[in-house]
């Protein structure tokens, strides 16, 4: 079975709707709106999967913002808080090993990233206004 097979199988079993999927590219969109999860990136660079959800911009207040998201790093069980390259956009971002990857270990990733959200919702709600 390939890796964007074995993704996929993974996603149906943890019900994740995948919004779109990309075989030539190897990568999906899906999302759970009940677990605050929407257009996450899921993207298989072999030998890596990587995963990605947009969280806000950054606006103002960056050193503040920045501050407490690393801070947050620290609690979060799997993946973390990181902005893009162009220092405006801030992302939950886990990467795994594909070769490896099971079911458990994605579970558990999607389920930090849904954890995250249920805790930290209002702090990032207020930094996406700053």
């Amino acid at each position: 079975m390939s890796h964007f097979d074995k993704v996929k199988e993974y996603l149906s079993e943890l019900n994740y709707s995948i919004v779109k999927e990309d075989k030539a590219n190897e990568v999906f969109v899906v999302e759970s709106p009940a677990d605050g999860i929407q257009n996450l990136l899921i993207g298989i660079a072999d030998p890596i999967i990587i995963i990605e959800q947009y969280m806000f911009d950054l606006t103002a207040h960056v050193g503040d913002v920045a501050k407490a998201l690393l801070i947050k790093n620290r609690d979060i069980v799997h993946g973390a808080f990181v902005m893009d390259e162009t220092g405006t956009k801030v992302i939950f971002r886990d990467t795994l090993q594909v070769d490896s990857l099971d079911l458990n270990e994605l579970e558990a990733t999607l389920n930090s990233l849904c954890l995250l959200l249920g805790e930290y919702s209002d702090e990032i709600i207020k930094f996406s206004k700053n």
